[in-house]
Parts: C-alpha cells; sequence; structure tokens
C-alpha cells in the first residue's frame, strides 16, 4: 500500500507543476560579476556573505550594492564541480564570530570534502580552521555536494556527495554519499547513530545519497530537509531521519545517461522513501524552508534553485509537511539559480551561475 500511495504522491505533484505567474514577483539585480555565486548567507542585516566556486568570498552590502573582497580563504581545488562551496552563518553567530564553509580541498591529483570555520575581521577571513578534511577522495572531480545546516541544538550538518562513485554511497567506511553531523567545534557527538560502529564512520548521520547540494534544518519543525541530484531523472527530497539509508544506488527514480534502462530498483524495503521526486530532472541547487512576511502565503514552505531547467522551484506543503503543489517561476531570467537566501523581512535573495545577486519581493505581498 506504501508504494502505490508514493506513485499517486509523485504522479499528482508533476502534474500539478505549473509555471507560475512572474508578476507577482519584483526582481532588482543587486549585484553583477561575482563568478559563480555557490553558497551565501547574511552576516547582519545589511551584509551577505558569498562564495564563488573559483575559490573567492565578498560581502556584498545590500543597501549600496557595494561588493567587497575577503582574504584569507583557503587554497582550493577549482575544478568542474569543485572549488569554493557553501558558507553559512551559524545561531550563534553573534556570541561566537565563526563562520563555517565547505571546500574542495586539494591533493596531489585529488581532492576532499572539507568543512572549515573562520572569522571575519574587517575585510579578512582570520583563524581559518579545517574541522573534517572529509574521507571522500576521488580522482573524479564531480559530485562534493555540500552544503551546510545548522540545528540550533549544537550541531552542525552537511552533505557530500558520491564523489562519482556509485558504491561510496552504501560503503559507511568512507564519507562519500552522506550526511555528517558534528558539534560546532568539529567532534562528533555521542549519539550519532555509527558511533563505536567498527564498520562505519562516527560522522555519518545518514547515508545512500547521490549528490546532495540542497540542505535545510527547520528549526520549528525539527526537520532536516534534502535535496539531490537523480541520474538522467530522479532528483529527490528528502526528511533525513538519523541512521537510515537513502537508497542510492540500490533505489533510484531515474535512468542512465547512456541508456534507458533504469539505475537499480524503483523501491526496497528498510530503504527511506523520497518525499518528492522531479522528473524530467530540474538538477536542484540551494535549499530553504520560507519563513517571512514578504511573501506570506509562502509561509514554511520549500524552496529550492533550479540549475537545468533555469526556475524558482516553490513547493507547497501540507499541515503534515507533504508536498501538495509545486510552482515555477523566474523561467525569463534564463540562468541556473544556485544560491539562496532570505532576510528577515523575508525578501529572497538568489546567487546564479552568470555571477549575479537578484533580490525578488511580492508586488502585493499577500
Amino acid at each position: 500500500m506504501r508504494l502505490c500511495q508514493s506513485f499517486v504522491l509523485f504522479f499528482v505533484l508533476f502534474s500539478q507543476a505549473v509555471v507560475a505567474n512572474d508578476k507577482s514577483i519584483q526582481i532588482e539585480k543587486m549585484a553583477s560579476n561575482l563568478g559563480v555565486v555557490w553558497g551565501m548567507d547574511f552576516v547582519d542585516s545589511d551584509r551577505i556573505i558569498f562564495t564563488q566556486r573559483g575559490g573567492k568570498a565578498g560581502l556584498l552590502d545590500v543597501s549600496d550594492h557595494r561588493v567587497i573582497w575577503l582574504s584569507g580563504v583557503a587554497e582550493v581545488h577549482a575544478q568542474n564541480q569543485g572549488g569554493l562551496l557553501d558558507v553559512a552563518v551559524p545561531p550563534d553567530y553573534a556570541e561566537t564570530g565563526w563562520l563555517y564553509f565547505t571546500y574542495s580541498k586539494p591533493e596531489l591529483i585529488q581532492a576532499r570534502t572539507t568543512l572549515a570555520r573562520a572569522k571575519l575581521k574587517n575585510n579578512a577571513l582570520t583563524d581559518w580552521q579545517d574541522l573534517l578534511v572529509s574521507d571522500s577522495a576521488s580522482l573524479r572531480n564531480i559530485h562534493f555536494g555540500s552544503r551546510i545546516a545548522f540545528d540550533g541544538k549544537g550541531h552542525v550538518f552537511f552533505s557530500i556527495g558520491d564523489r562519482g562513485v556509485r558504491s561510496n554511497a552504501q560503503d559507511l567506511t568512507n564519507h562519500a554519499g552522506s550526511i555528517l553531523r558534528l558539534n560546532m567545534d568539529g567532534s562528533v557527538p555521542r549519539d550519532n547513530p555509527f558511533v563505536d560502529h567498527a564498520q562505519a564512520l562516527d560522522e555519518i548521520w545518514s547515508y545512500g545519497h547521490r549528490n546532495p547540494q540542497g540542505l535545510f534544518y527547520d528549526m520549528k519543525t525539527d526537520r532536516l530537509w534534502e535535496v539531490e541530484h537523480g541520474p538522467r531523472g530522479g532528483d529527490e527530497i528528502n526528511l533525513i531521519e538519523k541512521g537510515r539509508n537513502y537508497g542510492w544506488p540500490v533505489v533510484s527514480q531515474g535512468l542512465e545517461y547512456f541508456s534507458d534502462f533504469a539505475v537499480g530498483v524503483k523501491h526496497k524495503a528498510g530503504m527511506q522513501e523520497p518525499i518528492k521526486v522531479y522528473i524530467p530532472s530540474i538538477a536542484p541547487s540551494d535549499l530553504q524552508v520560507y519563513d517571512g512576511e514578504e511573501f506570506k502565503s509562502w509561509q514554511g514552505d520549500l524552496l529550492t534553485g533550479a540549475l537545468k531547467l533555469q526556475h524558482l522551484n516553490h513547493i507547497v506543503l501540507n499541515a503534515q509537511q507533504r508536498p501538495v503543489k509545486e510552482n515555477r517561476y523566474l523561467q525569463p531570467l534564463n540562468q541556473r539559480l544556485r544560491s539562496l537566501a532570505i532576510d528577515k523581512e523575508g525578501r529572497i535573495y538568489i546567487g546564479t551561475d552568470s555571477g549575479n545577486i537578484y533580490r525578488l519581493t511580492h508586488s502585493n505581498k499577500h
């Protein structure tokens, strides 16, 4: 019965995906010529810190549109999908001053997804610390992940893709294809699901992921949301639970790139079902649970950027936190939407692969 319900839910959601009326959204370009804007977050009410995948970090003042580039960034492996990836401002930033980053740390001819932190002083990043250089080395420059989320309870989560080696995602002796959970100082929480398991790494929170490029902890509902790339079709939105296996590559709703053969099976006992599947792929990027007054009717809904299909993807959730409708905005921009941030008023900021940052406001604020 559960498999039947999942199929029906997917069919309904896919059939209800609509191109929404962009006239309700006002778009303002805040900055341009920034490179691939991979991650961004607010350090205060007026300033966004953002990452450029090529290896630079900057501050954007949203009041006067001025951009300041920061010194002190670690060397990154800026090849293909690798480089300087996410940046996130934790809930305790005002007290600690730490900013968190993920990046591809270079090693001879390969790289590892790495979680780091640093402090902002004047126009420089100082006290750079690598908190975890993950066991995710690969000769392939793809599927690094990697987004950061905080639960407000002293923990940081970050995601890592399978690094182009599918079997990694089912192998708990490496970090690839997993979501990791650490204490804010990089140590391992004792209640992580695989602590003291001889054949599993202590940092792993969930596994069986292909390439998670969206991660958001909703502190109002205590839910960790994730969005990941499928192969040809089969992008997924998942609710992440402690110790669970999300199936890749044993389970997938997508097809091989070289043929119309399925990747694995559609369902398998013991492996988590996605909350939503995209067929065809939209190539999802950053993920946010909307919270704000600017778009009141979106309160608590999911937002993700789309790289391949180049739109802002809006998932309407019901009271049970299940998706019931999908809207697609901003197709006329013709840009790959890579990163998202929301200010205290609920205005939405979008970074693109074309090097732009936009601000979205609602024409009627309803």
